[in-house]
């Protein structure tokens, strides 16, 4: 299977290649390089051309995009009810994004549409990392702490608890990922379990075996 990952950041496609491959339990076939987005605008900006580029001129299988969900509202089960969108959910407009997008798109090279898999890191993917390793950080913590209007931490504190520093070099960025990693690559379990916006992805990813079988 082939798949391309359209990310915020080179160390946001570092991460997204190791957690893709820990949920599949397969080496995988990346696009490369990956197609980049600046910050959340870009993503969704970006997201319908990368879709139609993909389905019409390439034979791409399938697409990853994850990002941050910053101060947003979080992603909750309510969102999944049939019908329901929260216009204010970054996953929720993802997946809107797609489903408009693909839904009038002719078959295109022995597929009918690429495949999509959606992630959104509360509030941010540092959390991810310190999963596993920083008791306190969860999105339920983060979702608890928005509705307290009390934060329990904030991207800056992420990032240096992950890396540091509020100001890592993208190589560090890159380093510090790898190791925070290789907890999830040997079971994201725990991830799916502290981050919906995580175990989200990772059910579109086994939805794929799914649709292929």
């Amino acid at each position: 299977m082939k798949v391309a990952l359209l990310s915020e950041s080179p160390a946001d496609e570092t991460v997204l290649r190791v957690l893709v491959e820990a949920v599949l339990g397969a080496r995988t076939q990346f696009v490369s390089p990956g197609l980049r987005a600046r910050g959340w605008p870009n993503v969704a900006q970006l997201l319908p051309a990368v879709i139609r580029h993909l389905h019409f001129n390439t034979d791409t299988d399938a697409l990853v995009v994850s990002c941050d969900s910053d101060d947003t509202v979080v992603h909750t089960a309510v969102h999944n009810a049939p019908g329901y969108f929260h216009p204010h959910c970054r996953m929720c407009q993802l997946r809107g994004i797609f489903h408009r997008t693909t839904k009038k798109l002719p078959p295109a090279h022995g597929r009918a549409r690429v495949l999509r898999a959606v992630g959104v890191a509360v509030p941010a993917l540092e959390a991810w990392l310190l999963c596993g390793r920083d008791p306190g950080v969860s999105e339920a913590a983060w979702l608890a702490g928005q509705e307290s209007g009390h934060a329990p931490y904030s991207r800056a504190e992420l990032k240096w608890r992950a890396y540091g520093t509020d100001r890592p070099s993208l190589p560090h960025e890159i380093r510090c990922a790898q190791r925070e990693l290789e907890r999830h690559r040997r079971d994201p379990r725990r991830l799916e379990h502290d981050f919906p916006g995580f175990a989200a992805l990772a059910a579109d990813l086994r939805e794929w075996g799914k649709i292929n079988s």
